[in-house]
Formats: C-alpha cells, structure tokens, sequence
C-alpha cells in the first residue's frame, strides 16, 4: 500500500497493523458528507480514490473551503480535533483507521507503530505549511491579488504555465473567500488583458502574474 503514513513499513507487516487500527473501507457517492459537526472525531482516514473538500460553513451559511484533498492523502488527524464541520467528496473510496490505537503504542512494542507515528508527524508538518499557504491567499487585499497568488502557486506546484486545479468556479470562490461574482469579473478582465486564458477549472498562464 502506498501511501505517506506507511512509508518504511515493510510490506508483510501492513496487514497486522491495519487489523490492530481497526481498519475498514466505505466509499461514498459525490456530494455525500463523511463527518458532521458534532461526530466523534475518532478516525483518521485516507482516501485510497477521489477527493473531498473540506468545508466550514458560518451562522449565516457561508461557506468557506479550507482545504481540497485527493488520492492518497490523509485527513482528520488535526481537523476533527478541530470541530470542523463537513466532509463534502466527489465519488471516493476512504479507509478508515482508529485514531487513538494510532496514537497510543501498543503493548506488543511494535516497531512499525513507532514508524506510524513519526511519518504522522511529517504529515501534520506538511498540511500545517498548505493551511499557511491559504493563509496566504486570504490575506491579499483583493480579489485580483488572491487569484494571483492561487494560480501562480498552483503553476509552480504543476509545473507547468498549463494547469487544471481541483475546484470548480464556485469552490475557488468559497477557497478564497471572495465573491463567485467578483472573481469571475477579474479573470474576465486578466483574460482580456491577454494574461490567462482559461475554461471551468483549467488556466493557462500566457504572462507572468504580478
């Protein structure tokens, strides 16, 4: 199995480790939500096909995405301890592992849990720098400059100046919590100025954004 968390476990072990974590599977259809306010935040889960979106909706109902997580990734070691919300997916297959047996050695001083738990940390290391990333985005003034800041990223992270993001219009919005309205008049008027072009979730960077 390939995947962050098992990284420098040997093969022949992983099926005694994800017996002893309780391990099972359950795939979800698009627009199902994994977790809700108020869930035990007991699990942590990887998403062995398709992606989610993490969702955080105000009193009022907006809704702001903090994060988008695909293939292979790990989730809810740190946002179910949080109290965030909701775990909206496109069609996915996640594997659910009990959070306390992972964070907590077992009796039988298995080498492989001691690995868990340090590739964990890593992990926990790596998403707390792409929360610094949004931070990033969201603290730019306007709309332009929050865009910008998003697509050169996500150009550099292709890449490639040709690059497909993981959002729709409306999610990019509620990711950059600005207005879906706002932001589409600003890529209109980058794509008019010749500085992008781009159709539903794919942009092509023709000039340097600054």
């Amino acid at each position: 199995m390939s995947n962050p968390l098992f990284q420098n476990i040997l093969p022949e072990d992983i099926p005694i480790m994800l017996k002893r974590l309780h391990a099972y599977t359950k795939s979800y259809q698009k627009e199902a939500y994994i977790r809700h306010a108020g869930d035990p935040a007991d699990f942590i889960g990887i998403i062995e096909s398709g992606s989610i979106h993490i969702l955080q909706d105000d009193y009022y109902g907006n809704r702001n995405i903090t994060a988008s997580i695909s293939e292979g990734s790990l989730f809810g070691e740190a946002f179910s301890c949080a109290g965030i919300p909701y775990l909206p997916v496109d069609d996915c297959n996640i594997m659910f592992l009990n959070g306390k047996k992972l964070l907590n050695t077992c009796d039988n001083g298995c080498e492989f849990h001691h690995t868990l738990i340090r590739n964990l940390l890593g992990i926990v290391a790596q998403n707390n720098m792409y929360l610094n990333q949004k931070i990033k985005y969201i603290s730019r003034k306007t709309t332009r400059e929050k865009l910008i800041a998003y697509l050169t990223d996500q150009a550099k992270m292709k890449g490639s100046n040709d690059f497909t993001i993981s959002f729709n219009r409306q999610e990019l919005a509620d990711y950059l919590g600005v207005e879906r309205s706002a932001m589409s008049a600003e890529l209109g008027k980058l794509t008019k100025l010749g500085i992008l072009q781009t159709q539903r979730s794919h942009f092509t960077l023709l000039k340097p954004l600054d």
